[in-house]
């Protein structure tokens, strides 16, 4: 009885699989390669009269201001949307109590985040840089400055003042200058 159950479900994924590779070969289009399209992984050989992309042309016309008011913008618009999803989880009422505690972490964490960023941007700023950007994540932090007030000893400075505000190892801290 168990071999046939076992034979059954071998049958039921093998053709599940076969589904799924039909399905994805159907919606992929029937021409094998379309070289025009860009690949992940593809090499782009350059040369010092390649012309930038749109992409990067247009972000190249920002002011180093702008980059970082940019930036600053699409940084606060992704921490709301992770807020609201945790605050959305919270609200649920037939939501589990497990998933409602780690809604409630998840926001904490952020919130925090949220405040040891705004925190390393104002003093930084009050040490004389004039703007400066910090995004946090799990692996390090990332502190983005004019390219303008770097001067000798502010990468020291930079990683001084982060490691004042959060456990996070030197080498963990990147500097883009911008």
């Amino acid at each position: 009885m168990k071999i046939q159950k076992k034979h059954i479900l071998s049958a039921a994924l093998i053709l599940a699989l076969g589904a799924a590779v039909f399905i994805n070969w159907q919606f992929s289009g029937s021409s094998a390669v379309k070289p025009t399209a860009k690949e992940l992984g593809a090499a782009t050989y350059v040369s010092r009269d390649a012309k930038a992309t749109a992409d990067e042309a247009e972000r190249d016309e920002l002011s180093p201001q702008e980059k970082i008011a940019s930036m600053r913008t699409e940084r606060s618009q992704a921490q709301d949307k992770a807020l609201d999803s945790a605050k959305n989880i919270l609200s649920l009422s037939d939501t589990s109590d497990d998933a409602k505690a780690e809604a409630a972490r998840q926001a904490g964490v952020i919130e925090r985040r949220i405040l040891v960023q705004s925190n390393i941007e104002n003093i930084l700023v009050a040490k004389g840089f004039t703007d400066a950007l910090c995004f946090l994540s799990d692996n390090g932090c990332t502190v983005t400055v004019k390219a303008e007030d770097m001067e000798k000893d502010s990468p020291l400075i930079i990683k001084d003042v982060v490691m004042s505000q959060i456990d996070v190892d030197f080498n963990q801290i990147v500097i883009v200058e911008v």
